[in-house]
């Protein structure tokens, strides 16, 4: 089961997107602001962090930026209605593993579950040398 980690200044445009992940066997936590997201990855382990473009306190950019450099192996998707040239010269380097659009939904959910799962088979079968 996936733990994700949901933060938007609004619960209405990740509504769709939060029940797809639920659907789909992962955990949800919802916050609205930066700090009482950093708070709660602070003290428990999240698989996923999905920051709205704008948080109550930050925007999600902002977050996104204090998470990698705190912590760095906490996978992070952004919603963003920047065009995907404009998105990825603003995120360069900070390992964001998908663009979400302003309201994400079932496809998004699915695609991005998707993703998570791939790295965490990459970490439950480890890379052996051969002799």
């Amino acid at each position: 089961m996936n733990r994700i980690l949901l933060a938007g200044r609004d619960t209405v445009s990740l509504s769709a997107f939060k029940s797809a992940l639920e659907t789909r066997d992962a955990r949800t936590q919802y916050v609205l602001a930066g700090e009482k997201a950093l708070a709660a990855i602070s003290v428990e382990v999240f698989d996923l962090l999905v920051a709205d473009e704008i948080l109550t306190d930050m925007s999600g950019l902002e977050l996104i930026k204090t998470v990698t450099a705190k912590y760095p192996l906490l996978n992070c998707a952004l919603v963003s209605s920047l065009p995907p040239e404009e998105f990825h010269e603003a995120t360069e380097g900070l390992g964001i593993l998908m663009q979400l659009s302003p309201q994400p939904g079932t496809t998004e959910a699915e695609e991005l579950l998707a993703h998570v799962n791939k790295i965490h088979s990459f970490s439950l079968h480890p890379v052996t040398k051969e002799s």
